[in-house]
Formats: structure tokens, sequence, C-alpha cells
């Protein structure tokens, strides 16, 4: 006789035979959300491969628009997860981007997170 587990979700279920016990669903790791979007992700591995970069090298690297790179540059700013600095370089005004401590180990974190969640992946492929 099977039996039909249901999750938390009407569209989901799986049947079990009998004499089996069904596994709890695995957790996922949880992301930091704000690492998590691409552009960002891309701003802060950057940043943690280059001791700083102006904002038109990470505009070119990442190849994203001068809007688009300032408000996501901000968000990672208020985290605390970089630093700008801006200053003139004779007559031209330059921004200049580090990641801060608090990023580099928010990076790392995040990096953890997804290779425990690529190894669960992997052990069910």
């Amino acid at each position: 006789m099977a039996r039909t587990l249901r999750s938390t979700s009407a569209h989901t279920s799986r049947t079990v035979s009998s004499g089996r016990t069904a596994r709890p669903p695995r957790e996922l790791p949880e992301l930091d959300r704000l690492i998590h979007e691409r552009l960002r992700l891309g701003i802060v591995s950057a940043l943690a491969i280059n001791d700083s970069l102006s904002f038109n090298d990470l505009k070119r690297v990442l190849k994203t628009s001068d809007g688009n790179l300032s408000v996501h540059a901000q968000k990672l700013e208020a985290a605390g997860y970089l630093r700008c600095n801006k200053f003139f370089q004779g007559r031209i005004p330059r921004t200049e981007y580090r990641l801060t401590p608090a990023g580099r180990k928010a990076l790392e974190t995040y990096l953890e997170q997804m290779e425990r969640f690529i190894a669960q992946t992997r052990e069910r492929v």
C-alpha cells in the first residue's frame, strides 16, 4: 500500500511505498540576498580579487550602466560591505571602491553557503 506525503504546498506530493520511510526535505542554505543579486555579486567578487577599483573599471568589467552600478554600489556601501572614496586626480573627479572586512566576510559566508548548496545538489544528480 502506498501513501502520499503532502508538503505545505497543495501542488506538491510524493508517494512512498510501504516499509520505506520518507526523509524530510533537505534544507537549502540561507543565502545573503544582498550579495546574491547578480550585479552586486559581481561588484563584491571583483573587489575581492583587487585591492580597489574605480567606478569606470567596475562599470567596464561588469558591462553595466552608470546608474545601475551606482544604485547597487550604494546598497553595498549602506550595508557596510564596501567603502567608497571620492577624490580629484588633478581636475578629474574619481570614485574608487574597496571591499571592507565585513564585505569580505559576507562574500566568504555566501561562497560557503553556495558550496554546500552545490554539494547537496550533486549528491542527488
